[in-house]
């Protein structure tokens, strides 16, 4: 770390914490105002999706390349530039008359976010010494996961105090006082691109990712046989083997591809990715849960589902100071496996579970993802080289936003496919009466789920038997060699 900013790194890790939360909190704030905004704007449901989707699936198609061109030119760099056109996406969004300039808006707020999110944890891994990293790292966790699930209650108030608009003009205050501390405290960089970006690697990972997560949204509506939802599998596949070929024999690959052969680093993304999985699980099945089946007010739901980012915000620093001391990857188990047991206890849930009942089981999900995301994040940034940082977190946040899409994609898929099962007829939405009919297919979405992350967290046993195995190890080699010397 460079003495220059170490009376600065925790006024430099708040301006990471706030455009870290705007840019996650914007892609769930939106979606309590879609009903007023389709009336607004005279457009139906299906394409007022195009909002929350547009937002997911751009910052997914291009975060690596801005993870790419903050090792090339500077982290620092690439971050403000984000928070820059992230600011001018959200007054875009909040002036527009049309439908058409409000996906524009949202295009260039989505390309700004990535922009930050792809260097916010290679900032943080710059500025913060090993013994303090985990810390940092769990408020910036804390940041994402309450940006995701505050996103809805605050976009509520908003939308019920004045209008839709200003759930996006919100930010610009915001952004302009973020970018001024930004530019006055980041750490500065000179640093000159001594490479060329990989423009066909990118050009290749957008048509691997773009067209696979639009397919995946429209697959309850339009069925797996459908033409368009083949074309997009049949594209994404030929592009990621297209892909693939291209960053083996480019000399400056969009991902050095060898970065994945450190098992440490491979297993925490894939953990991360599982963990988003389950998590995004959750967050789609519980509000019909609450609102359709129980039948709890949106204010009395949302209070509930609050529980969540409320333990998360005191136990992921906690965790993260944790992981500083005793390492991460016990944590990370703990937190899998509690992950795991949240969402299996969350499938036995019925029409007539005690509030209590609900409420613990929500407490024990809440304090796995808590133990696991702190100290996974850490262990992502901490095994990798300082020349490997931007595309390191790149690849981090493009992971947690594909689980959170592909989360979002199997809860809704197995849902209302078991609900169709169940009634005989194909369903997409919650139907009045068939309660039953909706307990089964939650029931077989959070199985599902809780097998997903049960496997994860058997990948990370392993990992942790397989380390004290290799410390054990070396120890006795060690002891051999002293035996040796002493002879």
């Amino acid at each position: 770390m460079e003495k220059t900013y170490e009376k600065n790194k925790w006024p430099i890790l708040l301006i990471v914490v706030m455009s870290t939360f705007m840019a996650t909190l914007d892609s769930s704030i939106v979606n309590v105002a879609l009903p007023q905004m389709a009336r607004v704007l005279d457009v139906d449901t299906s394409q007022i999706q195009l909002v929350v989707t547009s937002y997911l699936i751009v910052i997914m198609g291009v975060i690596l390349i801005f993870g790419k061109l903050g090792d090339m030119l500077g982290k620092t760099k690439i971050f403000i530039f984000g928070i820059a056109l992230f600011t001018l996406g959200s007054l875009l969004c909040g002036i527009n008359s049309t439908f058409t300039l409000l996906i524009g808006g949202r295009i260039v707020q989505a390309i700004g976010a990535a922009a930050t999110m792809a260097n916010n944890q290679g900032i943080i891994t710059q500025v913060f010494p090993s013994t303090e990293r985990g810390k940092a790292l769990g408020l910036t966790g804390t940041s994402v996961a309450l940006g995701s699930l505050v996103g809805p209650g605050l976009g509520g108030i908003i939308v019920g105090s004045f209008s839709w608009e200003y759930i996006f003009l919100i930010n610009v205050p915001v952004g302009v006082v973020v970018l001024y501390l930004a530019m006055k405290l980041l750490p500065k960089s000179n640093k000159k691109a001594k490479e060329k970006l990989d423009i066909p690697g990118a050009i290749l990972f957008t048509l691997s990712v773009v067209p696979l997560f639009v397919a995946l949204g429209q697959v309850q509506s339009l069925g797996f046989s459908d033409p368009l939802i083949l074309t997009g599998f049949a594209v994404t596949t030929v592009s990621f083997l297209a892909f693939i070929l291209v960053e083996r024999k480019v000399g400056n690959p969009l991902i050095p591809l060898n970065i994945f052969k450190n098992k440490l680093f491979t297993l925490s993304i894939f953990c991360a990715f599982i963990n988003f999985i389950g998590l995004f699980c959750n967050n789609i099945i519980q509000p019909f849960y609450l609102q359709d089946v129980r039948a709890y007010s949106p204010s009395q739901a949302g209070l509930m589902m609050m529980i969540f980012p409320l333990i998360l915000m005191v136990l992921a620093p906690v965790s993260g100071y944790m992981s500083d001391k005793i390492g991460s990857e016990i944590l990370t188990f703990i937190g899998l496996l509690l992950i795991s047991l949240g969402l299996f206890l969350m499938s036995t849930l019925t029409e007539q579970s005690s509030l209590g009942v609900l409420i613990s089981f929500i407490v024990v999900l809440s304090v796995g993802m808590g133990l696991f995301q702190s100290p996974n994040n850490s262990l992502i940034m901490s095994t990798v080289g300082k020349h490997q940082l931007g595309i390191a977190g790149s690849i981090n946040a493009l992971v947690r936003n594909m689980g959170m899409v592909s989360g979002i994609a199997l809860a809704t898929t197995l849902l209302y496919g078991s609900m169709s099962s169940e009634l005989g007829y194909h369903v997409t939405d919650y139907v009045v009466g068939q309660n039953d009919a909706f307990i089964h297919g939650m029931k077989t979405a959070y199985l599902t789920a809780a097998a997903i992350t049960f496997f994860g967290a058997i990948l990370t046993f392993l990992r942790l038997i397989e380390k004290k195995s290799r410390i054990a190890d070396e120890q006795l080699v060690l002891e051999n060699q002293r035996e040796i010397n002493r002879e």
